[in-house]
C-alpha cells in the first residue's frame, strides 16, 4: 500500500455542536461541510482528558492524559508519538501551533518534528481583558478609594461594581482594530506559514499538524470573519467590552447571560475563519497535486462552556459534554463515506490515522486503531474514558498538579462522572436528559452503573500497573531541571 501523507487539525475550543457537518444552524464550517459529504464523520467524538494539557497526549501519543502519574503534563522525553512514528518511517514532520504556551518544549511537544513553530515569541500581545484601573492619585481613584470603605455598609455592592466596571471601560484606550486586541496569531498566518513548509519538502510524504487558536478566549475573531459571519456591527469597543463583560468575576450566570449570545457570536466567527483559511490550504494542496494522497483529519482539543452549566471557558472542573464532546471528520483518499455513531475516544486516533495511511501501529500506543470498523461501518468502540485533575488551572506549577482526579465514562447512552474529592458519582442517560441537568437516581439504571463503574475501575488499576516507569522519571527530571534553569539562571549560564 502507498503511503499517504497526513495532514491533522485541531481547533482549540471547539464543540462539536458549533459546526455544520453536526447540525449547527449558523455558517461556521462551509468549507468543512462540503469536506464532510466525502469523509468519515463521527457523531460522538470523546477526548480523553481537558483542557489541553490533558487533551493533546491522547490525541498525538495515543496515551491516557494521567498514565504517567498526576504531576506528569506534556509528552514525556522519547515518547513513542504520531510524528516521531512518522519521521522514522522517512516522513517530513511538521507542526505550526498558534501561540498556545502549553503546546511548547516546556511540555515536550516538539520532539518529532523537523519543522517546530509555536509562534509563543512573536504573539501578539493585546490589551488586557481586565478593565484599566485609573490613575491612583486622580479624584475617580480617590473616588474609588472613599467608596470601597462604604459599600458594604450601604448596601450598595452591586450598583457601585456595575458602575465602576462601566467608568474602567470608558477610560480604557480602544485599539483601531481586533487585530491589535488578538492574544494570539490568527489562522491566516499559521496557513502561509503552512504553505511555506509544504513547498519546502518536495514530494516527500509528510505529516502536518496545524492548532488553531482563532475560537479561544479573548474572543477576537477578524473583521473579515465577522463580515462572512453577517455581523457589520461588533466594534473594537465592543468586542473588547463583551470580553470584558463575560471576563467578570463578580457576576453570577444570570448577570453574566446578558451577553452570552454575543460571545458566542464572537465564538463563532473565530470558526469561520479558520473554516476559510483550511479552504485556502486544501486549495494549495490541490494545486500541488497532494491533496488526493493526504489523510486529512479535523477535531479539538476541547470545548468550550456558554454557562450551560453555570461556567464559562474550559477549566478542568468539570467533565460535560461541552467540553469532551468534540467534532471529528476523517477524510481517507478513495475510502467510501460511512457514519459510525459508537463513542470514538480520541485515544484511537493516532493508531487509526496511522493505518488508514499504510503504516504499522507502535505497540507503545495504549488506543487501537478503528480503521477496519470504520470502513465496515460497524460499532464495536468501548466506552470513551476521559480524566483530568479538578483545578489544574496552571499547569506550569507542579503543586497545582496534585489535586483530586475527575473521570467520565462515556457510552452512547449512558454516562458516569466521577469527582474523587469529595466523592461523587453523576449517572446520565444523554438519550433522554441531553443537556446532562437531571443526573439519575442511585436506585435507577443499577446494572449500567455497576458496568460504568467497573469500567473505571479498571481504566484506574491498568493506569497504575502498566505505567512506563522510565517515562515518567524522565518527565520528572525534566521538570527539576526546568525550575533550576528558573532558579539559578546565572549559575546555568556559567
Amino acid at each position: 500500500m502507498t503511503r499517504k501523507s497526513i495532514l491533522l487539525v485541531t481547533v482549540d475550543c471547539l464543540r462539536a455542536d458549533h459546526v455544520g457537518f453536526m447540525g449547527y444552524h449558523r455558517p461556521t464550517t462551509s468549507f468543512l461541510d462540503a469536506v464532510a459529504a466525502e469523509s468519515f464523520v463521527f457523531p460522538a467524538a470523546i477526548v480523553a482528558g481537558a483542557p489541553t494539557y490533558y487533551s493533546l497526549p491522547a490525541i498525538l501519543a495515543s496515551r491516557h492524559p494521567l498514565a504517567l502519574g498526576r504531576d506528569v503534563i506534556g509528552l514525556a522525553p522519547g515518547e513513542t508519538t504520531l510524528q516521531s512514528t512518522l519521521k522514522h518511517a522517512g516522513y517530513a514532520t511538521g507542526v505550526f501551533s498558534a501561540g498556545n504556551p502549553y503546546i511548547s518544549t516546556r511540555f515536550g511537544y516538539q520532539q518529532g518534528f523537523d519543522k517546530f513553530c509555536d509562534f509563543l515569541d512573536d504573539a501578539p500581545v493585546p490589551l488586557s481583558q481586565e478593565a484599566v484601573e485609573p490613575d491612583g492619585n486622580g479624584f475617580a481613584s480617590r473616588l474609588n478609594q472613599k467608596l470601597q470603605k462604604s459599600r458594604s455598609s450601604l448596601g450598595l455592592g452591586i450598583i457601585y461594581e456595575e458602575l465602576y466596571f462601566q467608568y474602567c471601560q470608558r477610560i480604557s484606550p480602544t485599539p483601531d482594530s481586533l487585530d491589535a486586541l488578538r492574544r494570539f496569531p490568527a489562522a491566516d498566518a499559521i496557513v502561509n506559514n503552512a504553505c511555506s513548509w509544504l513547498g519546502s519538502v518536495g514530494n516527500t510524504p509528510f505529516f502536518l499538524w496545524l492548532h488553531f487558536m482563532d475560537p479561544h478566549s479573548p474572543y477576537y475573531p477578524k473583521a473579515e470573519a465577522l463580515s462572512l459571519m453577517r455581523d457589520d456591527q461588533t466594534t473594537p469597543y465592543r468586542a473588547r467590552y463583551v470580553n470584558s463583560y463575560w471576563n467578570r468575576s463578580d457576576l453570577g450566570a444570570g448577570r453574566l447571560s446578558r451577553q452570552r449570545e454575543k460571545v458566542i457570536a464572537l465564538y463563532d466567527a473565530g470558526i469561520r475563519w479558520v473554516d476559510v483559511q483550511l479552504a485556502r490550504l486544501i486549495e494549495w494542496l490541490r494545486n500541488a497535486n497532494r491533496w488526493d494522497e493526504c489523510v486529512f483529519a479535523v477535531t479539538a482539543d476541547h470545548g468550550e462552556e456558554f454557562l450551560e452549566h453555570g461556567g464559562r471557558y474550559h477549566p478542568p472542573t468539570k467533565l460535560m459534554e461541552e467540553l469532551i464532546h468534540v467534532p471529528l471528520l476523517v477524510r481517507v483518499p478513495n475510502a467510501p463515506k460511512k457514519l459510525n455513531d459508537a463513542p470514538f475516544s480520541l485515544l484511537d486516533l493516532a493508531p487509526t490515522l496511522l493505518e488508514s495511511a499504510g503504516m504499522q501501529v507502535p505497540s507503545a500506543f495504549r488506543g487501537t486503531s478503528r480503521w477496519t470498523e470504520i470502513q465496515q461501518g460497524t460499532s464495536e468502540g468501548s466506552a470513551a474514558i476521559t480524566e483530568c485533575i479538578a483545578g489544574c488551572t496552571n499547569p506550569f506549577r507542579r503543586d497545582g498538579r496534585r489535586g483530586p482526579r475527575v473521570l467520565s465514562v462515556r457510552e452512547k447512552r449512558f454516562k458516569l462522572v466521577l469527582h474523587f474529592d469529595p466523592a461523587q458519582e453523576f449517572l446520565y442517560d444523554l438519550q433522554a436528559d441531553p443537556g446532562e441537568h437531571a443526573p439519575l437516581h442511585q436506585e435507577v439504571q443499577k446494572a449500567v452503573r455497576r458496568r460504568l463503574l467497573e469500567q473505571a475501575r479498571k481504566h484506574l488499576q491498568t493506569s497504575s500497573s502498566d505505567r512506563d516507569i522510565q517515562q515518567r522519571l524522565r518527565s520528572q527530571l525534566r521538570d527539576l531541571r526546568l525550575e533550576w534553569e528558573r532558579s539559578y539562571p546565572q549559575r546555568v549560564a556559567l
